[in-house]
């Protein structure tokens, strides 16, 4: 038991497996936390069985509930594995982890003159912006968690520290075997389920673990510690639209024939026989368009309900939209582009990274500052999702608004060239100078130039005035008609 750790979905033995010794030291050394640090509840032969599955679970000591999947009324039973197999949940699932983990991710830290820097230095920087761990990438990793997070409302991973409490990796722990809970004192503790396909040498036990060794990102909840599947409290919605493909899929594969009795005038010996004889010459898509011969006064009555009366297409369309508006996509993203135009959809785009992607987003910068930073760091470093890529407009948008900005002196010409992926001009050439037009004064100073030039004019007059008087004194005659000629010039 030394030698096993929580890894990707459960455990991982170093000592048994076929692991070889330098991969088993490289491991060791990687993950310093140990197993046996952490205290291990067996579990009992039929614990967790002949649960109610419908039936809500008080997960902590206040209203957190968690829903397990049950039947849903169409009949069909609904959970994350076979909600995926429906195709609208599959496309918005993917198209929220994809659209989460391509984002660009950076860790920063404030400097002294209140703007912010990429902390490259810092440890975090790679674990969040390239590997979180060994096994995968920093796109994998957000993907899988942010696909926890959309069927399970939850998602978990494994931090693992060093001796000086640096986070070092993150592994991704799957949420339906977690359970959230309190101890005597109220402390939040998790308690993970190992499975036999983590570790068969730990088979039947939970692992506790401290909530400082658990990256936590709830959804929306009860109480704000532990989030509701959204599958489950759309088990209904998503339920008929399997029901509805089931129907579908059945239709065609009788021949697109609705099913039908055959009726005898008289009494059939072996009625079974009979059913067994019809369904192998005319069932299935195979045998569509064949012409029956009916003997003995049988007859054929169809009692099925027409794909049109039972408003199959238009059911199928209604519930894209349901698992659509589930997950707040918009019904373009999902191949309806029913009530999409040209005039309307750019507009939806916005819209979906304003109202469906920043409130993820900000669930995820503000968990990982909240679990991943210390107390101290936590004032002077911060995580943030750019967003920006994904509002860009089109190419002569951009170029209108970056000569606004760029004119008005709040962008740089580096700065323009960073946004769009562009080499920095050298500073030496004026790559870096922020500019602005010389007609432009603050508003205090806005008759500063009227001023001045009014100044001057009387200054200018009070001078020809001078002139004038001291050559109508010198000559003695032309004093007296001075002033009425200058009025006149100026008139």
């Amino acid at each position: 038991m030394a030698g096993a750790f929580l890894m990707p979905f459960g455990l991982y033995n170093l000592t048994k497996q076929g692991v070889g010794r330098q991969r088993a030291s490289l491991r060791r050394r990687l993950l310093s936390v140990r197993f046996s640090e952490r205290r291990v509840v067996p579990m009992g032969l039929f614990s967790g069985l002949f649960r109610a599955r419908d039936a809500p679970q008080n997960r902590t000591s206040g209203s957190a509930y968690s829903f397990f999947m049950g039947g849903s009324t169409s009949g069909k039973r609904v959970n994350e594995r076979s909600s995926m197999q429906m195709t609208a949940v599959y496309s918005c699932v993917r198209i929220l982890s994809e659209a989460v983990a391509g984002l660009p991710l950076h860790f920063y830290r404030y400097t002294d003159n209140g703007g912010k820097e990429k902390a490259a230095d810092h440890p975090l920087y790679f674990l969040l912006h390239d590997e979180p761990n060994p096994e995968m990438t920093s796109f994998v990793f957000r993907e899988t968690l942010m696909t926890h997070l959309l069927l399970w409302g939850n998602a978990y991973s494994q931090i693992i520290r060093n001796g000086k409490g640096e986070v070092i990796a993150l592994y991704p722990l799957m949420p339906d075997r977690m359970n959230v809970e309190r101890d005597s004192k109220g402390q939040l503790y998790y308690e993970y389920t190992v499975s036999m396909d983590d570790a068969p040498t730990v088979k039947g036990s939970t692992v506790v673990l401290p909530p400082t060794e658990v990256l936590h990102i709830p959804g929306l909840g009860f109480d704000g510690l532990v989030g509701y599947s959204p599958i489950a409290m759309a088990k209904n919605a998503i339920g008929l639209a399997i029901a509805t493909e089931e129907y579908g899929s059945k239709f065609f594969a009788n021949g697109a024939a609705p099913s039908g009795v055959l009726e005898h005038p008289g009494t059939i010996k072996d009625p079974q026989r009979v059913r067994e004889s019809w369904m192998s010459q005319f069932g299935g898509s195979a045998n569509s368009n064949k012409i029956a011969v009916l003997e003995e006064g049988m007859k054929y009555t169809p009692i099925g309900i027409s794909p049109e009366q039972a408003q199959f297409l238009e059911t199928r369309k209604f519930q894209i939209n349901e698992i659509a508006r589930i997950f707040r996509v918009p019904p373009h993203m999902v191949g309806d582009l029913e009530k999409s135009s040209f005039s309307n959809i750019e507009q939806q785009s916005l819209e979906f990274v304003k109202y469906t992607l920043e409130p993820w987003v900000t669930r995820w910068e503000q968990t990982i500052q909240r679990s991943l930073l210390s107390t101290g760091e936590k004032s002077r470093y911060f995580v943030k999702f750019n967003l920006e890529g994904l509002l860009r407009g089109d190419y002569q948008s951009r170029m209108n608004g970056y000569a606004t900005a760029r004119q008005n002196g709040w962008m740089s010409a580096n700065d323009i060239r960073e946004l769009e992926n562009l080499d920095r001009i050298p500073t030496e050439e004026g790559g870096d100078l922020y500019l602005i037009n010389g007609n432009m004064l603050p508003l205090h100073q806005a008759g500063a130039f009227a001023d001045k030039t009014t100044t001057g004019e009387e200054d200018s007059d009070e001078k020809i005035l001078e002139l004038e008087s001291e050559c109508g004194d010198g000559d003695g005659t032309g004093g007296t008609d001075a002033v009425p000629q200058r009025h006149h010039r100026r008139g």
